[in-house]
């Protein structure tokens, strides 16, 4: 049986992590404007799972409060979880506000993992003002930081990023060439049509089926 607001507020008040999680899980099918006020009871609940949980929803449960709240915790938090946490959900809410804290929060953050979320947050905005931070990010020593900025420059459509990303079609790593793969399929120029054909013959199934699946909805004259 579904829970009323009172229910959920009172049980977000609980002493065990378990109800407040739960309670904070029943929000799923509530409207935004109610839900938030409940969101923000946890947001800075001593379980770190219970608040990466309630910094996500503000992704999803848009009101006027959610963004000014994430930019907030990306820029000040003092847990590199919850500052990675928010810049994903920024991504989320798909508000070009967001461009500059997470813009700023890929160069200035000390921690990788913020950085790899600001990447896929700004692919997320669409928006070619990236560009140049996106193209840096291809340079990183971090893996996951490369996969996320071929896909954000996917992502934005970044056909200039082609000639760059093409770098990457023998990685070592087949989650990056799968990514590189999705990422051409978004990306048609006769160079990426040659690169998705070769890449459709990659020995790791995963990548070859993302490169099939981009080759199918390929237009027939680039």
């Amino acid at each position: 049986m579904q829970m009323s607001l009172d229910e959920i507020s009172l049980q977000l008040d609980s002493k065990s992590s378990r109800d407040r999680m739960l309670a904070l899980a029943s929000l799923r099918d509530v409207a935004p404007q109610d839900a938030v006020p409940l969101i923000k009871k946890v947001l800075y609940d001593i379980n770190g799972p219970i608040r990466s949980m309630a910094v996500f929803s503000l992704g999803i449960k848009i009101t006027e409060e959610s963004f000014p709240i994430l930019v907030d915790l990306l820029q000040n938090d003092s847990d590199y979880g919850i500052r990675a946490d928010a810049a994903g959900a920024l991504g989320y809410l798909e508000d070009p506000r967001g461009f500059e804290p997470l813009h700023r929060a890929f160069y200035e953050d000390t921690d990788w993992l913020v950085r790899f979320s600001a990447a896929v947050a700004l692919g997320n905005l669409k928006d070619m003002r990236a560009y140049d931070a996106l193209v840096q990010a291809l340079r990183s020593e971090e893996v996951v930081i490369q996969q996320a900025a071929i896909a954000a420059l996917g992502e934005i459509g970044a056909v200039d990023a082609v000639d760059k990303i093409l770098d990457f079609a023998q990685a070592d790593d087949w989650l990056v060439r799968q990514r590189l793969a999705e990422a051409l399929g978004q990306l048609p120029t006769p160079k990426s049509l040659s690169a998705l054909k070769y890449l459709a013959k990659d020995s790791h199934a995963n990548v070859a089926a993302a490169a099939a699946i981009a080759l199918q909805s390929y237009p027939e004259h680039i």
